[in-house]
């Protein structure tokens, strides 16, 4: 009895109570701040909807980031993938092609580009940095090119009011980006190849050693972020009306900051959906904050860019204390 009594003295270190209280205090600090300064918008009835349908994008992106850090790896180009596939299922509703095949064909682009991601890690060796960075370009230069630069619009009206519905007073996109985490903290959770990214990204060279197909669960990471980058495509798509070249740049730097901020370690091997759900939402209301405060977009980069080193430092910081 009292040494069960004592373990239980030992679990509540500053590490396993910010591991599971952290990010849901900051959430909670934040909207109280929010509060106090702008009480008026703050207890809007339109305060929740918006913050959660701008966070949506967000979360869905940085649940597909989340795997590639999981791994002690990165993906960079899921603003590119955002944009490519919000193009091509633009391009396919102008052509006349039912909006539900033209987002399923996006989704599976969106499949594929993280496959050619995962193969070329595979294939080259090199660090997950390297190759994103660099298909990052390609994906957002081919974008340009079949969008000959310019923004497409014209097709059909149903597809962005089924996208701004809401379901009980709650955003359409938000319940697609909470299916979605369900979906993914099942994986993660309940099954062996969860179990398996996770050891992988634990210590590789143990997991190769345990039998863990190494390849093959790399690539499977990095179709996930396809398609969670792809989903994001769908709900940006028919929240903005229009697909933009230039769409969902810098995404990378906000899904990243809700991945770390949310308690994924950026050294792999630990983090959970949930967390980062709560990231993603961090960020939505931060933005939104700064938004009703009539503060500079670019200073949000300013703190996104502090938010990611301060994270990271958080978790090097936790990840050493006894």
């Amino acid at each position: 009895m009292s040494q069960s009594k004592t373990l239980k003295k030992e679990k509540l270190t500053f590490n396993t109570i910010w591991q599971k209280y952290g990010t849901f205090g900051i959430l909670i600090i934040l909207l109280a701040v929010l509060a106090i300064l702008k009480p008026t918008y703050f207890f809007s009835s339109s305060t929740a909807p918006q913050i959660l349908a701008q966070s949506s994008v967000n979360i869905l992106i940085a649940m597909g980031e989340f795997f590639a850090i999981l791994i002690a790896g990165i993906d960079l180009s899921v603003g590119s993938v955002v944009a490519l596939t919000g193009m091509c299922m633009a391009k396919l509703m102008v052509a006349g092609v039912n909006p539900i095949v033209a987002v399923l064909l996006g989704i599976l682009l969106g499949a594929f580009l993280g496959f050619l991601n995962g193969f070329l890690v595979n294939v080259t060796g090199l660090h997950p940095f390297i190759i994103t960075l660099g298909t990052q370009a390609i994906y957002r230069g081919v974008t340009l090119i079949i969008s000959n630069s310019s923004a497409v619009y014209g097709f059909p009206a149903s597809f962005t009011r089924v996208i701004s519905k809401s379901v009980v007073g709650i955003p359409l996109v938000a319940i697609i980006a909470v299916i979605v985490a369900l979906f993914l903290a099942f994986l993660t959770k309940k099954t062996k190849l969860g179990r398996n990214i996770y050891a992988l990204g634990g210590n590789k060279e143990s997991a190769w050693y345990s039998g863990i197909n190494v390849n093959l669960h790399t690539l499977i990471v990095f179709i996930i972020s396809g398609i969670c980058a792809g989903i994001a495509g769908v709900v940006l798509l028919g929240r903005v009306g229009s697909a933009e070249p230039a769409a969902a740049t810098g995404f990378e730097t906000y899904a990243i900051a809700a991945s770390i901020i949310g308690g994924t370690s950026f050294f792999g091997g630990k983090g959970k959906i949930f967390g980062v759900v709560m990231g993603g939402l961090i960020i939505g209301v931060i933005n939104f904050g700064m938004n009703i405060l009539s503060l500079s977009s670019t200073l949000q980069q300013v703190v996104m860019g502090a938010l990611i080193i301060g994270s990271v430092a958080l978790d090097r910081f936790v990840a050493n204390k006894k």
